[in-house]
């Protein structure tokens, strides 16, 4: 059987990466978590000094960056990837309170973009992965052999994120995330770089009326016509 790669795309709150995730375990896939890595380099910034306050040292980062190599394994128990930076296995460091603080000022600079785009391609090119994010069928693989595209209402994916809330003891309101919900969905499709776009092959999955299991069965069903096409 062929190996290909699956780019899945969509709206925040529309279960993308609990999709892929579940896809690639089904039939032996390498998930990559495109967050992960910028956690990763995040994590080396922090190891060797980076950060000066909140400030990034950007000329010492932009040296370091090519030769930073972030990885990603499948655990043979779990089914789960676990990621790599250059051989060293860091799954649990960048998951830490300390990363999380800091990740998004390392995502926003764009030559940090530019590198990891180089390197999640690279990956690609292997095949045998499933990528999700905003921009994956768009810019990161634009030639990907099966290219799914999630939407799901505003209110269905607001109501999904007030019970996950909720679920977790936490304070909600409804009202208050439709709204985050709309102003997101503007961001994304209105963003200079790499807007939130569907590509013209790609398949749309409106799963707001749809459960995880008929989810999945509908993602192996595309994934099986191309593979066996």
């Amino acid at each position: 059987m062929k190996k290909i790669t699956i780019a899945i795309d969509g709206y925040s709150s529309c279960g993308k990466s609990t999709m892929a995730k579940d896809l690639a375990r089904q039939i032996g896939y390498i998930y990559i978590d495109s967050g992960a890595m910028y956690r990763s380099v995040t994590l080396y910034c922090l190891d060797n000094g980076l950060f000066d306050g909140q400030e990034i040292r950007t000329e010492a980062l932009k040296e370091a960056l090519p030769s930073l190599r972030i990885s990603f394994k499948l655990d043979p128990e779990t089914k789960k990837p676990v990621t790599f930076l250059n051989g060293k296995e860091v799954e649990s460091r960048i998951r830490s309170l300390e990363v999380s603080n800091h990740v998004s000022q390392v995502a926003a600079l764009p030559f940090v973009r530019e590198e990891l785009v180089r390197q999640q391609q690279a990956m690609g090119r292997e095949k045998g992965i499933v990528m999700d994010g905003r921009d994956i069928q768009t810019v990161v693989f634009p030639d990907a052999e099966l290219k799914i595209f999630v939407v799901a209402s505003a209110e269905v994916r607001a109501q999904r994120r007030y019970e996950e809330l909720k679920a977790k003891g936490q304070e909600a309101s409804y009202e208050d995330i439709l709204k985050n919900v709309k102003d997101r969905d503007y961001m994304d499709e209105h963003r200079e770089v790499s807007p939130l776009k569907k590509a013209d092959d790609a398949i749309v999955l409106d799963n707001s009326n749809m459960t995880i299991e008929e989810q999945n069965a509908w993602l192996l069903e595309q994934f099986n016509k191309v593979v066996h096409d």
